[in-house]
């Protein structure tokens, strides 16, 4: 049994875009980056022998993302604690 030609959005190959819409298997000039969707006609470049359909990449991990208010590792207090200090030669010279 033969493959599919690819068909619908794909990861650029190129890495131009963050996707590119593939027609029988061929790259066309639709491309998308997030929400947005425009026109870029794809280089003359060969395309790679494996294509990764659009959504089928590892999400990327967030146990390393925090909230921006939350302190990280200490280094937020000791931050804080060199900015009282150095609030003492503020306007001191």
């Amino acid at each position: 049994m033969r493959a599919q030609p690819a068909e619908g959005w794909y990861l650029d190959p190129y890495q131009i875009h963050h996707d590119r819409w593939m027609s029988a298997g061929l790259p066309t000039n639709l491309v998308r980056d997030g929400q947005k969707v425009s026109s870029d006609p794809p280089p003359d470049l060969p395309l790679p022998d494996v294509l990764v359909p659009a959504g089928s990449a590892s999400p990327p991990d967030p146990s390393d993302l925090r909230r921006a208010d939350e302190a990280s590792s200490g280094q937020y207090d000791a931050y804080k604690a060199w900015c009282a200090a150095m609030s003492g030669f503020v306007g001191s010279s």
